[in-house]
């Protein structure tokens, strides 16, 4: 296996866009994140609030009728829609079209859920990040993965990527199995883990950010709408996704002192990401 290119700051600045002090919200980028099921509206509210966060301009909502009063309550920056059903997603219609998507933390896997992301997998052309139950569905249908758009980002963590590649022996043919995935399909694989990897073709990245207290439920949620943020901003999918995961792990990085590993948790990676971006831009 050839040498990672590393993540670092030095990379990240290559690529990275200082705000323009003349901007306006509709230049940020529009963004929709499509999440949450009955008991699981949490992970529509981290993946939300982290994707505005992250400097998108807008962000719309995409949920189950039952999350509708905890979204607005919880996050009243963000604009929401509501599926028909009430706990669960059937039927994924938007009224606008965004710079990016960012779908699956939390939807479960319901029949009507899959159905709804097959036929919304059909019409979509914006960017998208899928992330998992999103992910899940998909391993069921591999032949699904044909209507993605090239590039398109994947955010498995280890159980969700052993679902989509099969099963592996070793490292190297964990990561032999991944790239021919990305290949095949012209998706970008973020490989989450300590440390996280993200496989684009043949190429590797290894992230240099992030500790163990990032390991704690919602925190992919998290990385899902930073990602599909900075997408929604212009960033090129490759740039969004290596943004995205210095970022998260940074947050973990400059929280630590205050938190301890223990009491870390995923809306403190919300909001620490303040300290991130500054951190960058010193």
């Amino acid at each position: 296996m050839k040498d990672p290119f590393l993540i670092t700051k030095e990379e990240i600045l290559k690529f990275y866009k200082p705000v323009n002090p003349l901007t306006h919200k509709g230049l940020q980028g529009h963004a929709v994140i499509i999440a949450g099921s009955y008991g699981k509206m949490g992970a529509a509210v981290l993946a939300s609030k982290s994707c505005l966060k992250s400097g998108c301009g807008l962000v719309t909502a995409f949920i189950p009728k039952c999350g509708y009063q905890i979204l607005q309550i919880s996050i009243p920056e963000v604009m929401v829609l509501t599926d028909e059903n009430t706990n669960f997603m059937t039927s994924i219609h938007l009224p606008l079209l965004p710079q990016a998507i960012g779908l699956g933390p939390g939807i479960g896997q319901e029949l009507g859920t899959q159905k709804a992301l097959f036929e919304f997998l059909r019409v979509n052309k914006s960017p998208l990040v899928l992330d998992a139950d999103a992910l899940n569905i998909l391993a069921e249908n591999l032949s699904w993965l044909e209507l993605l758009p090239e590039n398109t980002i994947l955010t498995p963590h280890p159980k969700e990527l052993e679902r989509l590649i099969g099963k592996w022996n070793s490292e190297s043919e964990k990561f032999q199995k991944t790239i021919a995935f990305s290949e095949k399909y012209k998706v970008i694989m973020v490989m989450k883990g300590a440390p996280t990897y993200i496989i684009i073709k043949t190429e590797i990245y290894e992230n240099t950010t992030g500790n163990v207290a990032l390991a704690t439920a919602g925190s992919g949620d998290t990385l899902t709408g930073m990602i599909t943020g900075l997408l929604a901003q212009g960033y090129e999918p490759k740039y969004a996704a290596k943004l995205g995961v210095f970022l998260h792990g940074l947050t973990a990085d400059i929280t630590l002192p205050e938190t301890g590993y223990q009491s870390f948790i995923a809306s403190d990676i919300i909001e620490n990401l303040g300290k991130a971006f500054l951190f960058l831009e010193h």
